[in-house]
This record gives structure tokens, sequence and C-alpha cells, in this order.
């Protein structure tokens, strides 16, 4: 593991300059960082375990041993933090409402053990072959229908709570153009707070919880259950597979982009890194995890990439998560709150596929990339569902299907034709 050194001074970080992975502030500063980052992953971090109604402690806990999991199977050279990933909630509710917890988690364990050997596959091949199977086109479609999918979930809790949950969305959105720097990219944090005011202020919230219990203890584990009979809820769970390489290809990129390095051939060790740490949650029941735009923001902002401010967002996560406290607060935010915030968050979530497409510079004007995404977009957002004896095929899975067949399909017969120039 690589040793940080000091950058500069420690104190100081010019306008022309960068702060390495391999390098660090001063350690107050450094902390500071890390804080930094811990802020900027919660809001979205204990949305998902609210959602899908798993122990916001458990994953919090296991978010922070995955984001230190993450920096030693990457040798500390690729900054990231792992939080709770927004592509398994569909799959996640549907398995829950079917047969519990322990079906849902055992679908995270699935999807996570395949992200491993697809890690394994490309840390032994490369990446070119995910390029050929998804191009942009492709994972766009897949990222974007993922997130439009769960538009009737927010409609749902917007309706339980309309005055509280529009409260919450114009908060969001009005922060989002307010402030500058770190705290216009915490709209989402900036939102549930606003809006959980103002549900105080209505009498929606519960603290009775939150009276009983302890400001330290373990969180609440889950064990996952597997069986033959779940075998269509975990097919459900296999597009999400797609949408997390999609995601951590992007954020590799990113993060490449930003610090003028070619990253790429740490891509099998993150997309590793990132399913031995959804097994990990998978198994004691917490949240599945994925790499954070959010924190990549912060980078952005701040110039700093040192893993060693990630090391100590990861150890503040896992002390939070030992806090039983801390996650009876965050039960206590109510339906309208998350019916306000996940309005606009799955919207954006759709709108990262959309991103996708314009920073690649898809060509619209050709039938097979608007076929690609229509079809798999309407087959995703209206939830298409498909029977076969006791299989059930929903939108993610068709709609998934249908952005890879399509385009592949087409693109064959176009060149076969000469009709695809």
């Amino acid at each position: 593991m690589a040793i940080w050194k000091l950058h500069g001074d420690g104190k100081a970080v010019s306008a022309t300059e960068i702060v390495y992975p391999e390098e660090r502030l001063s350690w107050p500063r450094t902390i500071g960082f890390g804080v930094q980052h811990v802020v900027a992953m919660f809001g979205a971090t204990f949305l998902v375990p609210l959602i899908t109604g798993f122990p916001p402690s458990t994953t919090l806990l296991f978010s922070g041993l995955g984001t230190l999991l993450f920096l030693v199977i990457t040798a500390n050279r690729l900054p990231s933090y792992l939080g709770s990933s927004f592509a398994f909630l569909a799959p996640i509710g549907a398995a829950t409402a079917a047969d519990g917890r322990g079906a849902a988690l055992a679908g995270v364990i699935i999807v996570g053990a395949l992200l491993v050997i697809v890690g394994l596959i490309v840390q032994a091949t490369g990446t070119r072959w995910i390029d050929l199977l998804m191009p942009p086109i492709v994972s766009g479609a897949i990222v974007a229908l993922i997130g439009f999918n769960l538009a009737p979930a927010a409609r749902d809790n917007f309706a339980k709570s309309p005055g509280i949950a529009l409260i919450t969305l114009l908060a969001v959105i009005l922060s989002a153009v307010l402030f500058k720097g770190l705290l216009g990219r915490l709209s989402i944090v900036i939102g549930v707070i606003v809006g959980y005011i103002a549900a105080v202020i209505a009498g929606e919230v519960d603290f009775s919880g939150v009276e009983k219990a302890a400001w330290i203890g373990l969180p609440e584990f889950t064990t996952p259950t597997f069986s033959l009979d779940h075998l269509p809820i975990y097919l459900m769970f296999l597009p999400v597979v797609l949408a997390l390489i999609a995601e951590n290809v992007g954020h590799i990129r990113g993060v490449g982009q930003l610090t003028n390095r070619d990253l790429s051939p740490l891509t099998g060790r993150a997309l590793l890194a990132d399913g031995v740490a959804s097994v990990l949650a998978g198994i004691g029941g917490g949240s599945p995890t994925t790499t954070y735009g959010e924190n990549i923001g912060v980078m952005a902002a701040t110039r700093v990439f040192s893993t060693a401010a990630y090391w100590v967002a990861g150890i503040a996560a896992i002390l939070l998560g030992l806090s039983p406290k801390i996650g009876a607060i965050i039960y206590t935010v109510p339906p309208g709150v998350l019916g306000g915030v996940t309005t606009a968050l799955y919207g954006l979530i759709g709108i990262i596929g959309v991103r996708i497409w314009v920073e690649n510079k898809v060509d619209f004007s050709k039938p097979k990339n608007q076929l690609t995404a229509g079809v798999a977009l309407i087959m995703g957002i209206a939830n298409f569902t498909l029977e076969a004896g006791a299989m059930q095929f929903t939108g993610i899975i068709l709609g998934t299907v249908a952005a890879i067949v399509v385009y592949h399909l087409m693109s064959v017969i176009g060149r076969l034709r000469g009709t695809d120039a």
C-alpha cells in the first residue's frame, strides 16, 4: 500500500496544483477533507436504506468498510467513496415485497459476485470488450431506464404528504442554484434538512424510536436467504451488473480526466473491489455499494484527490454505523420528505444516462441509436412485464435486454445491407 507523501508544505494548494492520490496535506486538513466526503456521500447513502427498509446504521457500517476495502484492492491509487447504490432500488423493492429482506440480500450478493467475476476478466483482458458490448448509446439507455423506472415509487411517497414533499423538492431545486462550491453540490442533503424541519413543525415526525436507541452499539444484521424458488427474483437483479460496470468505468474516466492520468488499468481492480464490497454488505444486511459522483464533485472543487481523505471518510462512516441512535434519527425521515427528494433524485439518475449520450456525442440521427434508446426507455418507464411460467421479467430486465439486442442486431444487419454508415 502506498505511503502518502506530504504535498508541498501540507497547508496550501495553489490554483494550478492538485494533490494526487499518493499525496496528502497535513493531517488536520486531511481529516477536514475526509469530513467533507462524509457530508457529500451522506445524503444519498442514507436515502437508500430509508427507501428499501434496510437498517441505516448497517448501511453506513458496510459503506465505510466497503470504501476501505476498495482503497486496499486498488492499492490506494483510485480515490473513491463507495456509497449506497440506487441501481438496486427497483429489484430490492420487488424482492422484499415478494419474499422479504433475506431474498433481496441474496440478489445483492449474486450481483456483487458477478461484478467480481467481471472485474477479474477485465483485469486479465482489458476493457475493450465492455466498450463493444455496451457502447455509450446502450450504457446510457440502461442507466437512464433504471432511474426513470423508479418514478412510481417517488409519486407514491409524494402523495402521502404533498405539502412537505413540495417544500423538500423546492429546497433541492433552489439550493442547487443559490449556493456555490460544496453547498451547491449538496442540494439533496439541504433539501432533506429543509423538508425534515418542515415535517417536524407539521408534527409528522415520530421521535419515540430515537429516545430508546443507544448511542453506541452494533447495528442490526440480517442473514440472506437463498432458494431456487427465488430464481425469478434473482433475475431481476442481473441488469444492475451492467449499470454498475457503467458507473465504475465512468468514475475511473472522470477521475482520470481531472488528474490528467490514465487510470483505465485500474478498472478491473475497481470492479472487483465494488463487487466484494456489495457481497460483504449483502452478507450482513447492508445496502449494496457503488462509486459516488458526489465525491468526485468534492475533489473537482477542492483539487484534493488524496486517498488519505477517503480513509478518514471510511473510518467516520464505520463509527456512525456503530451508533444506533444515528440510525434511529435517520429512520424518522417521513414519507413526504422522501417523496420530494426522490422526485429530484430519481430524475437525476435518469439524466446521468442522458449525460452519457451527450458526453460521448451519440448521433441520434441514426435509426439504430433512436430505436435502441426509445425502445429501452419505454419498456423501463412503463415497466413492461413478461411472464414465462413461474418466471417474471420486468421493465428493467426487458429494457436492458432490448438496448443490447436492438443495437447489436441493427448494427449487424446495417453493415450487411450497407445501410449503417
